[in-house]
């Protein structure tokens, strides 16, 4: 069970993906919300339950509903790869009703270490795939992520095709936009970005997105750029996937769109500010070297929250110390 967000889904495919390999025996129902369906297809012995918050899983009485809903598949063992209320309350009734239980460890004391101002412990934690890998360690399972497994590319279709154009240029995703202002790269620079990839013509760059604010934005920094494409808004969600696993590269920021194209097996370069790939949020199976970060001489608080919802006054150009030249050097040399 894992009910959001976007980003905390798509870390969990690869995990999965590792399970159903070697414990071919073993069949998994995935409980997420409906809009994350996509990320599990074609994965086997893999089934989705939908959660239906807005009406029959709704309360407290909708998660008791939640509970005879699955019961009713013969689940053998939970693993609570959320630990929130919600999925507590599930929990706890699978393991009164003596069925193996098990829940993640969010490792909060450590990540508080790493972001607080005073005496911060500046060193990289367990990731969130270690740490999912050992809620099935302790219902009893093999998982091994050493040897990862990704989807192949899918092939396009003509809607696709139409709306990038089929020219074999190398394929650019660019993500620029997170939840929280503090992890967002400053636009000024990211037009530059785009502005000198879009001038090698072997490259064609697709802008992802979402929302009226935000694809307003993309026209912006799209705009008299032939090889520059917004996605956002034209497309549905699983096309996004579709066309997210034939990129080259993906430039994101700590977000969402970063750990889909890993769950993919696409190379991710992540730009950094209030948060730290430290905290163990970096995207799967993707070198330290592709997360670029604020200068910490300039900026020694840095990272100052896990999720980038502090606000510290006078870090609001921390970003900016990340430069347009290694952007877009990390890129090309992809």
């Amino acid at each position: 069970m894992r009910l959001s967000a976007m980003g905390d889904v798509a870390m969990t495919v690869p995990v999965l993906r590792a399970f159903v390999q070697q414990n071919p025996e073993v069949k998994i129902t995935v409980v997420s919300r409906p809009f994350f369906k996509p990320f599990f297809e074609g994965i086997p012995n893999l089934s989705f339950f939908a959660f239906d918050e807005k009406q029959r899983h709704k309360g407290f009485l909708g998660l008791l509903r939640l509970f005879q809903d699955l019961k009713a598949l013969h689940i053998d063992a939970f693993a609570d790869l959320h630990n929130v209320l919600r999925s507590k309350v599930v929990r706890t009734l699978f393991a009164w009703s003596g069925k193996k239980t098990a829940s993640v460890d969010k490792g909060r004391e450590k990540k508080a270490a790493l972001t607080r101002a005073e005496n911060k412990i500046f060193k990289p934690l367990t990731t969130m795939f270690e740490r999912h890998v050992k809620v099935f360690q302790q219902l009893g399972f093999r998982v091994d992520l050493s040897n990862p497994i990704f989807p192949k590319k899918t092939v396009l279709g003509k809607e696709l095709i139409q709306l990038i154009g089929d020219n074999n240029q190398k394929l650019i995703g660019i993500a620029p936009f997170a939840q929280y202002d503090s992890k967002v790269y400053p636009l000024d620079l990211m037009q530059e970005v785009i502005n000198r990839l879009a001038s090698t013509k072997t490259h064609k760059i697709l802008l992802f997105g979402g929302g009226k604010k935000e694809i307003e934005l993309l026209d912006s920094l799209s705009k008299d750029k032939e090889n520059v494409v917004v996605v956002a808004g034209k497309i549905k969600f699983h096309q996004e996937l579709q066309l997210i696993s034939n990129l080259d590269v993906m430039l994101s920021m700590d977000s969402g769109n970063a750990h889909i194209a890993a769950m993919l097996g696409v190379k991710v370069i992540t730009i950094w500010g209030a948060t730290h790939p430290f905290s163990g949020f970096s995207p799967f199976n993707q070198p330290l070297g592709n997360a670029l970060t604020a200068d910490r001489n300039l900026f020694p608080k840095l990272p100052t929250s896990v999720y980038g919802n502090k606000i510290v006054e006078g870090y609001e150009d921390a970003m900016r110390t990340i430069g347009v030249e290694k952007v877009v050097f990390s890129v090309q040399s992809q």
